[in-house]
């Protein structure tokens, strides 16, 4: 950089600021994942997803949990069947991904959904981005029970529900299976 001179000086270096400066202090995640949630709430109510349906009784105490009904796709194993869906939001969503689980008195029988509704889903873990929406996710849901071939529950479903925590997100999934 040239100075009114002519001299040259070096470049004064400022430290870089890194977001969120304060991740807990002001307030700013909180306003920026009620703000996501209600553009994506709105989005959900207005062009969901075929066969889903917002439960608008289940965001009236609270922006961070939703239930979407759910109606198995024409055509499919599950034609007919009517589903729960539950999200729970943290305070980081959408940089963290929402908890998502079947839930009420209808869990789908499929490989890859255990009996108490928890859903192996990369998408849902490892493989979360915050570019992706309730609505695709709903999307990759609709699509894991459509493209079905048999009606069965994972192999180790009574292990696993036994020893599982209440919280999917809290399971190390392993991604092994890609036939249905």
């Amino acid at each position: 950089m040239l100075s009114p001179r002519g001299v040259t000086r070096a470049r004064q270096l400022r430290p870089l600021r890194l977001w969120p400066r304060r991740p807990w202090g002001d307030g700013s995640i909180m306003a920026s994942m009620q703000k996501r949630l209600q553009k994506e709430l709105l989005a959900l109510q207005n062009d969901p997803p075929p066969g889903m349906t917002l439960n608008e009784k289940s965001v009236q105490n609270s922006i961070t949990q939703w239930i979407v009904d759910m109606e198995g796709a024409p055509g499919t194993l599950y034609e007919g069947e009517k589903f729960q869906l539950l999200f729970k939001f943290s305070s980081r969503y959408p940089f963290d991904s929402p908890q998502v689980m079947f839930t009420g008195e209808n869990i789908p029988v499929h490989p890859h959904v255990y009996s108490n509704g928890h859903i192996c889903l990369s998408i849902l873990t490892e493989d979360w981005s915050p570019a992706l929406s309730v609505q695709s996710v709903c999307l990759s849901i609709i699509s894991m029970l459509s493209s079905c071939k048999e009606k069965r529950r994972p192999p180790d479903n009574s292990f696993y529900v036994r020893t599982c925590n209440k919280n999917p997100k809290k399971t190390k999934w392993w991604y092994h299976d890609d036939t249905c």
